[in-house]
């Protein structure tokens, strides 16, 4: 069995129960087209297997070619700190197309969080260093 350098922990996002047979750990990027192709087979492993699956995503954006992942990622962070990551996360992949501040205000709108806090938490760079420790 392979074992996880960086093992998981609080600070992870996790989906499932802790006893599941498997786990997946993603290294994701919301502006990366690769990761937004996985993202939907993701779901669907999630589906299938049930409780037999835990998933867990960590955040690695490629910023040097992504000019918008950082900020998406830390727009899922925001979203984390008032309990609605996993709702921010599937948002930005679904709307992958169109990450920038106007799409993550709406988004905000959508899941009922203030866009004037995450303008706050994006300008102050607030989540960067937990983005980067992924």
């Amino acid at each position: 069995m392979t074992q996880l350098k960086i093992p998981i922990g609080p600070d992870d996002h996790i989906q499932g129960d802790e006893s599941a047979v498997c786990t997946v750990v993603e290294y994701g990027d919301y502006e990366c087209p690769h990761c937004g192709a996985v993202y939907p087979i993701g779901k669907r492993l999630q589906k299938h297997f049930g409780k037999r699956l835990r998933f867990v995503y960590r955040n690695f954006p490629l910023s040097q070619i992504h000019s918008h992942a950082e900020s998406a990622a830390e727009t899922a962070e925001f979203a984390g700190s008032k309990g609605k990551f996993w709702e921010m996360h599937d948002l930005l992949f679904e709307n992958q197309e169109q990450l920038g501040s106007g799409l993550y205000a709406e988004l905000c709108k959508t899941l009922g969080l203030a866009a004037s806090e995450l303008q706050e938490a994006l300008a102050t760079r607030k989540y960067q260093a937990h983005v980067r420790s992924d």
